[in-house]
This record gives structure tokens, C-alpha cells and sequence, in this order.
């Protein structure tokens, strides 16, 4: 069996103190193995960003475990956490996140500066990355000049520029137009082919769900089903469009 990139074994997460805490997560497990793409779906408030950002190590779980290829997270500080952010993990924003006045490339090449890549590879990386998103002739356009979908290609260029196992995704989705969406997921589907990367998309669009290997549903902090080993009728229904 392949083992994990990423994993939640058991993990609570409480927010807040004293009257105002939430218990925002109650024991979730979660793998993540390479080549798969999961949808992580439930209602709002149930959860899935939280267990996004501490898959991400952007949060610390109030109890339970955390591991990152198999590095355990527990009492790992604050530079260590960040150093395991940008060595595995690439997120993908529903808002993008770009620099305005940066480039498309500039905006790549800036995300691995902070990983401390030499001049030269970060240009080569970033071309490789754009060309991989199929924006390579974008290099020298600032965001304002590039479409809602184009945004969103370049935030997954500068997730993946670093070779990030794991592409962590919030509502990517969400702000773009059917055919857009379907690039997007599309494109994240084909990085999730590879054996070494896995995918996590948090989504309450069911039109994605044809792209799906695993679907998970989270509802008031737990886990409450997953659909594994989706990927025959992920065939059958990209097959029937």
C-alpha cells in the first residue's frame, strides 16, 4: 500500500475559548495518497477549511496527529511548520492571491524566493509552470490583464512551481463560470494523475464531482461517508460529455 502524504489521524480542533468555543473538528482521519484527486464537500461551518489548514500545517490540531510524509507534526514549531508548507504543500486560493503588480511569472517567482530558490531556477521553474497551465504566452501580463480562469491558472502555476506533493484547494472553483471551473478541474485532475502529487479540493459545486477519485463528506465537524475509488465512474461520466 502507497503510503500517505498527508494525514490526519483522530484530529480535534476546538476555536475560541470559554462560552464562544467551537469544536470545529471531533476526531477526523484523513489520507492522502499520491495520484488521487479527493473532493473534500459538506455545508458551510462543517469544518473543511479547518481540516484544510491543519493538513497544511497553517493550524496546530488540539489533539490528535498530523503527518507529512510521514513527519509528525506534533510540537513542531512555528519555523518548522512553515518550512514543511513550503517544501510539500501548494494551496490554491478561491481569491487567487496574486501580487497586482507583479507578472504572472513575477507572481510564481516570488512564492519560491520564499523557499529559497536561486534566480535561475526560479525563472525556469516559473516557465515550466505556466507552460504546464497552458500560459506560458501570459509570462509578462500583470493579473488585471488576465481572465478570472487565467488568475486561477497562474495561483495553480505557483502552487505546483515548487513540485509540491500535495495541492490543497478552497473552492477553487466557486468564483468562476461553468467552463472555467471545468478548466480548472480539469487541469488539477491531470496533476492528480501523477503518482507522486495528490489534490484536495474543498467544493460545494456538484458539477466537479465527475472529476473526483475520492469524495469525502464532513458535516458538523466529522466525517460522515466517503465515496472511494471513484475513478470507473469518473470515466464513465467525463466519457459522456
Amino acid at each position: 500500500m502507497t503510503a500517505p502524504l498527508l494525514e490526519a489521524d483522530n484530529v480535534v480542533k476546538h476555536l475560541g475559548s470559554g462560552a464562544g468555543r467551537v469544536e470545529a473538528l471531533r476526531g477526523v482521519s484523513l489520507s492522502l495518497t499520491g495520484g488521487e484527486l479527493t473532493l473534500l464537500m459538506g455545508p458551510s461551518g462543517s469544518g473543511k477549511t479547518t481540516l484544510l489548514s491543519i493538513l497544511g500545517c497553517m493550524l496546530s490540531p488540539t489533539s490528535g496527529a498530523v503527518r507529512v510524509l510521514g513527519d509528525a507534526t506534533a510540537g513542531a514549531s512555528a519555523e518548522r511548520l512553515a518550512e514543511l508548507r513550503r517544501k510539500h504543500v501548494g494551496f490554491v486560493f478561491q481569491s487567487y492571491h496574486l501580487f497586482p503588480t507583479l507578472t504572472a511569472e513575477e507572481n510564481i517567482r516570488i512564492a519560491l524566493d520564499v523557499c529559497g530558490e536561486r534566480a535561475a531556477a526560479q525563472r525556469e521553474k516559473a516557465k515550466a509552470a505556466l507552460a504546464a497551465v497552458g500560459l506560458a504566452h501570459k509570462a509578462t501580463s500583470f493579473p488585471s490583464e488576465l481572465s478570472s480562469g487565467e488568475q486561477q491558472r497562474v495561483a495553480i502555476a505557483r502552487a505546483i512551481a515548487g513540485n509540491a506533493s500535495a495541492i490543497l484547494a478552497d473552492e477553487p472553483t466557486a468564483a468562476l463560470d461553468s467552463n472555467n471551473g471545468r478548466a480548472i478541474m480539469a487541469l488539477l485532475s491531470q496533476i492528480a494523475k501523477d503518482p507522486t502529487r495528490a489534490v484536495l479540493v474543498v467544493t460545494h459545486d456538484p458539477r466537479i464531482l465527475p472529476f473526483a477519485d475520492r469524495i469525502v463528506h464532513l458535516e458538523d465537524g466529522r466525517i460522515l461517508e466517503e465515496a472511494a475509488d471513484q475513478r470507473e465512474r469518473k470515466v464513465a461520466n467525463i466519457g459522456r460529455k
